[in-house]
């Protein structure tokens, strides 16, 4: 094993609380996932400032520290620092998960472990495809025959894989949980299923359903064998309970499961299959729009690792897949691009090499480094990745492109779209050529007015070299609050830039100095300032206020305005926004902290717009 991130490995173990704190951890192929007993002994800042961390996000019950494609060699060093934790402890105290949280973390901890499976099967299962359109085998020889059968045995057999990871996440034997998948896929069962008669199990009946490539009847088997296990597991003396536990667990568990558990899943499964029939027949465009116009934001919040299994249970169902597929495929291509034009249209050396490897990186499917190495930072390219995505999301909606088997979504992912019909790969090809296009020409616009603004700043920060700090006021009167007590992640975690937050007591924003006015959202709920010494200021009203379309809120100046202190920038309806239920915390972010030494704030409690907010030291 590699010493090269051992460093990096221990600072991370300690920041996240200790080895006392982490109750699981497993990786996916960016992220270290961490199950914490207490999130609140996470050192989240400073996690955030360590050299070879990207970014810290919590999300669905997981604390997720970005790593990026070699989070594998990171996690490797990572693991025996826990050697001694101990498994069985009870790390309860300090959690508290709503059913939503607790059903997300399981689902994306469950599938997790698994992608690399499914992945390789899907790409043989395209490479096949692909010897059968070119001709070299027939899908009528026995090679074909063999081959498809090594690669549909991953999705065949899932239930084994998800009793194994699920069993593992609930702290139960994933042995036995395995046996219980095997029930459901033995061939004596499953000749059952074909003679179609009436089968009771202890005066029971039992639904002959096939079980082979289902995801949530063993989920549902597991939860209920954890609770039976550990049930027995407290009852039964120690001297007999290595045989007495497994033969009750199996037994009782494999009762439930075929004449309740199995069915009720079976039963969910159909209705799940019934409702993706549904979105194709009323909306076929609706889920590759939303995930190709929004994945980088469901990446920035982790919370795409709960949307991906979608596709699995999709293609579980109903023998192709297009609510997550297409849309991602798209969106990590116009990561890609974005990033790769921003590298051709900054300055910077170092940004030109960290934008042109991601962007790489991105087209192949791994979008985290061009997230937060450029587009986050640089901020066009991420306005740009969602407009192209969007475009190639509607084409690809629209003509219904579907994937047949499951696998990362980047440039080596087109062989997936290859069925009987070769109308469904020249479909992606042509959505991934308009997301591309699209991209590049947004990104290329955007880039006039941004990195003009970049190259303006630096300038300026030249001619005020001899200035030592920046002071800036207060852009409205309220309580000024630490940026971590946003409830909104992205500001909370600092990942936009450094700054502080209010809780306004008055519907007014001004101008905390003299500058100009370089974005105003038409949405009127935000605004982007730069003063004449080349701080960038993003103001924020409330949080998901979006929402609203500008309702409630007035602009009083436009983008490219120069302003004054003090200055009426934004009035808005304080009172309304909160009897419309909004949360009106308002960051107001320095978002090019990176060019300073250090962002301080001054005494948090209640501010006008005469007194000190920030201090910048240059």
């Amino acid at each position: 094993m590699s010493k090269k991130y051992t460093k990096l490995a221990n600072s991370i173990v300690q920041l996240v609380g200790g080895k006392e704190n982490i109750r699981n951890l497993i990786h996916c192929q960016t992220r270290l996932r961490f199950d914490l007993a207490d999130e609140s002994k996470v050192d989240t800042k400073a996690l955030q400032q360590l050299d070879g961390v990207a970014g810290v996000i919590s999300s669905g019950g997981q604390f997720q520290v970005v790593i990026g494609t070699h989070v594998a060699e990171v996690y490797e060093e990572v693991v025996p620092l826990l050697a001694a934790i101990d498994q069985t402890a009870d790390h309860s105290e300090g959690k508290n998960k709503n059913f939503l949280s607790l059903a997300i973390e399981f689902i994306s901890t469950s599938f997790s472990p698994i992608i690399p499976a499914m992945s390789g099967a899907g790409m043989i299962k395209a490479l096949l495809a692909l010897l059968v359109l070119f001709k070299v085998v027939s899908n009528e020889s026995q090679t074909y025959y063999i081959v498809n059968f090594m690669a549909d045995a991953v999705f065949y057999f899932l239930p084994f894989f998800l009793a194994n990871t699920a069993a593992r996440k609930l702290k139960c034997n994933p042995y036995l949980a395995m046996a219980l998948a095997g029930v459901l896929l033995h061939p004596n069962f499953t000749a059952l299923v074909a003679e179609g008669n009436a089968v009771q199990l202890f005066a029971m009946p039992v639904r002959l359903v096939g079980y082979g490539a289902s995801v949530i009847p063993i989920m549902l088997i597991v939860i209920v064998q954890s609770f039976i296990e550990k049930f027995f597991n407290r009852i039964i003396p120690n001297a007999v309970k290595i045989v007495f536990v497994p033969m009750l667990t199996i037994l009782i568990t494999g009762v439930i499961a075929l004449v309740a558990v199995g069915p009720l899943g079976s039963y969910v499964g159909e209705f799940i299959a019934a409702g993706f029939n549904g979105i194709r027949a009323v909306a076929p465009w609706a889920p590759a729009v939303i995930v190709g116009t929004l994945l980088p934001i469901m990446v920035m919040f982790g919370i795409h690792t709960s949307i991906g299994p979608l596709d699995v249970l999709q293609l579980t169902s109903v023998g192709y897949a297009n609510i997550f597929g297409p849309g991602a495929m798209v969106s990590n291509i116009a990561t890609g691009v974005a990033a790769l034009v921003a590298s051709t249209r900054t300055k910077d050396q170092k940004e030109k090499q960290v934008a042109t490897s991601g962007g790489i990186t991105a087209l192949m499917g791994i979008t985290e480094p061009a997230l937060y190495g450029v587009a986050l930072p640089k901020k066009y390219p991420l306005i740009a990745t969602m407009i192209g995505g969007g475009l190639g999301g509607l084409y690809a909606g629209l003509s219904g492109a579907s994937r047949f088997a499951t696998g990362s979504s980047g440039l080596p992912a087109i062989p997936l779209y290859i069925g009987e019909d070769i109308s469904n790969v020249i479909n992606i090809l042509i959505a991934i050529a308009i997301t591309m296009v699209t991209t590049a020409v947004a990104t290329y616009f955007l880039s006039l007015r941004f990195e003009k603004q970049d190259n303006k700043a630096e300038k300026t920060s030249e001619s005020v070299i001899a200035v030592d700090s920046i002071a800036i006021n207060s852009p409205i009167n309220g309580e000024m609050l630490e940026l971590s007590q946003v409830q909104d992640e992205a500001f909370a975690s600092g990942m936009l830039g450094q700054g502080v937050a209010f809780e306004p007591s008055e519907g007014k924003i001004v101008a905390p100095f003299n500058g100009e006015v370089v974005t105003l959202f038409p949405t009127k709920h935000a605004i982007g300032l730069v003063s004449e010494n080349g701080v960038e200021l993003l103001i924020h009203v409330g949080l998901n206020t979006v929402e609203l379309n500008g309702k409630y809120f007035e602009a009083h100046v436009s983008q490219g305005d120069k302003v004054i202190q003090g200055q009426t920038l934004l009035t808005f309806d304080l009172a309304k926004l909160k009897e419309a239920g909004y949360v009106t915390q308002t960051p107001v972010i320095v978002t090019n902290t990176a060019n300073y030494k250090e962002v301080k704030h001054d005494s948090f409690g209640i501010k006008n717009n005469q007194n000190t907010m920030l201090t910048i030291q240059v």
